[in-house]
């Protein structure tokens, strides 16, 4: 049917809501900076449309209990489901409001806040939240089509600027990996997520038998461009470029013309298609909520939902707001609780749907394990740094790291006892010293409990620190609230040995063991993240000295200054 009926939507209708809601933030967010990219990308996202289907299917065979959850499952399952949802859909809608706020002030309309055009994005989208489904699917109908053919338009443009030499410089430079493709397959199950959203409205479908067709559709649309993308951004950009690039489709998409350049500026009008798809995609989350919330029979959401989802995308504690952790959100939390309900959801059904569940779980399982074992590797297989100091010494770099148990390292740590903690690696690149260690270890590196981080005062004052700084960005299990401090030399701190504990802990005890009044500031791996991002500095790191057996530690070159001048005294001290 060409248009629906009896308040119902038609399956063509639900394939251009999809396309609208995920097409333009897949674009924007997905192959942003340590995002999903080239080849390993595509290979991902080729792997999770798979299992999204799967996922899709398994999903549309339990939709019953969605009509009315709180008959269901009860009034406190149902209002649990409720709250589970209603949290992703202020998660999401903050995380759009951030997208808006970053975007269009500079690519679209200069000279007005970042907040200010949110506030009235959420206003707009929040209008007729409460219409039902058919007002969204005619809306879908009547510019789906038109949104999509767009987005065509412009990426055919753009294959023109693309360079072969550009590709061959991706694929030797990125390569094959398979740990990058599980990952990335992952982001993209993410980043979809919201799919789950769709048994809410299957009263409102159409012929409900078929609706599967749709949504595989859908997904196949979505997924193929953005493979399509992650290709064409290398191409012409350049692989070092995308890397540095947090939006890298806004750069591509700026470049687009229409041959002859008979219109300048075209880039506007794209920019302005993807806007639409934003606020299209915080439309639904917007109508959506309100879907929810009357299913479980919390009444509507009207008035609230648009207010708490403004404040969570304007509220901000020491810097950090809510929309900051929404890749762990959906990665840790909605993701798998999203499995969880669905398993939960088709056990709820019929006798043989539970045989079939369990095996299926089973089958899962038995998986998850094989994977682990032939990936994963033990705990009594790893090293665990507490400490690690960097150096550099003429053309070398001198990593130290203190850990407990130390097999003696071949012919780079120390040979003596008293140091038997501590591992010390010389190289002219972290690839050099990466190698070195995995010809002389048995034992896997993990810097997951890294605790502090010490910086040699050659490295601060040259202008090889940004290498360092770019090494560490690669080390995904480096956590941000590394405290860093300075040295005269890294590797003489790292050797310091203490019978009680190790620096690592003792370094940060000194800065966290205190009342809150006493409390120490140390920087952290992020804070000298910010600052390297928005200045292209390192900020002032705390010093720390040693003096025999004894270490002194001055958070500012004031302290030092007047602690050595006497007329202060001397500051904590470990040793």
């Amino acid at each position: 049917m060409k248009y629906a009926e009896n308040n119902r939507i038609s399956h063509r209708q639900l394939y251009r809501q999809i396309v609208l809601s995920f097409a333009a933030p897949f674009l924007i967010c997905i192959p942003g900076k340590n995002g999903v990219q080239g080849v390993n990308g595509a290979l991902g996202i080729g792997m999770a449309v798979l299992i999204l289907l799967v996922f899709v299917f398994w999903m549309l065979r339990s939709t019953g209990g969605y009509t009315d959850p709180v008959k269901y499952l009860g009034k406190t399952g149902g209002g649990i489901l409720g709250l589970f949802f209603m949290v992703y859909l202020i998660m999401s809608g903050a995380y759009l409001l951030t997208l808006i706020e970053q975007i269009v002030p500079i690519w679209l309309i200069s000279g007005i806040s970042g907040k200010w055009l949110s506030f009235l994005a959420v206003a707009v989208c929040a209008y007729g939240m409460d219409r039902g489904m058919q007002r969204r699917g005619r809306l879908a109908d009547v510019s789906g089509g038109m949104f999509l053919l767009i987005i065509l338009l412009i990426l055919l443009l753009c294959i023109g600027q693309g360079k072969t030499e550009y590709l061959r410089e991706t694929w030797n430079e990125a390569g094959l990996d398979g740990t990058y493709i599980m990952r990335d397959a992952y982001g993209f199950l993410c980043a979809f997520s919201g799919i789950g959203l769709l048994p809410f409205a299957m009263k409102d479908i159409e012929k409900k038998g078929s609706t599967g067709k749709p949504i595989f559709y859908a997904i196949l649309t979505v997924g193929g461009i953005l493979m399509f993308v992650l290709f064409l951004l290398p191409a012409v950009l350049g692989w070092k470029r995308i890397q540095k690039e947090v939006y890298p489709i806004l750069p591509l998409l700026a470049g687009a013309d229409l041959p002859g350049n008979v219109l300048a500026r075209f880039d506007v009008l794209w920019m302005g298609f993807l806007l639409y798809g934003i606020l299209f995609a915080l439309g639904s989350l917007f109508h959506y909520g309100n879907q929810i919330l009357d299913a479980v029979h919390l009444g509507s959401g009207k008035y609230w939902m648009p207010l708490v989802v403004y404040l969570f995308f304007a509220v901000s504690w020491k810097g950090m707001r809510p929309v900051d952790f929404y890749g762990r959100y959906l990665g840790y939390i909605f993701v798998p609780g999203l499995l969880l309900i669905q398993i939960w959801m088709y056990l709820r059904g019929s006798h043989r749907r539970r045989k079939k569940a369990a095996a299926a779980i089973g089958l899962l399982l038995v998986l998850t394990m094989s994977v682990s074992g032939c990936a994963g590797i033990e705990p009594e297989k790893r090293m665990y740094p507490l400490a690690m100091g960097i150096d550099l010494e003429e053309l070398n770099y001198v990593l130290s790291y203190g850990m407990p148990n130390l097999p003696q390292a071949t012919g780079q740590g120390k040979d003596t006892e008293e140091n038997a903690e501590v591992l010390t690696l010389r190289g002219n690149s972290f690839e050099e010293m990466q190698a070195l260690y995995e010809r002389s270890q048995e034992k896997y590196l993990d810097i997951g409990h890294l605790q502090i981080l010490v910086v040699g005062a050659a490295l601060l004052d040259s202008d090889r620190w940004e290498e360092f700084l770019e090494y560490l960005k690669k080390e995904p299990l480096a956590g941000e609230n590394i405290y860093l401090f300075r040295a005269e030399k890294a590797e003489n701190i790292l050797n310091w040995s203490n019978s009680d504990t190790s620096l690592g802990e003792y370094l940060t005890g000194l800065m966290e063991n205190r009342t809150s009044g006493q409390q120490k500031k140390g920087v952290t791996l992020r804070e000298v993240y910010h600052q390297w991002y928005q200045y292209g500095t390192v900020p002032a790191l705390p010093e720390i000295i040693l003096t025999g057996e004894e270490i002194q530690v001055y958070l500012n070159e004031t302290e030092k200054n007047v602690n050595t001048s006497g007329e202060m005294q001397t500051p904590d001290r470990m040793g």
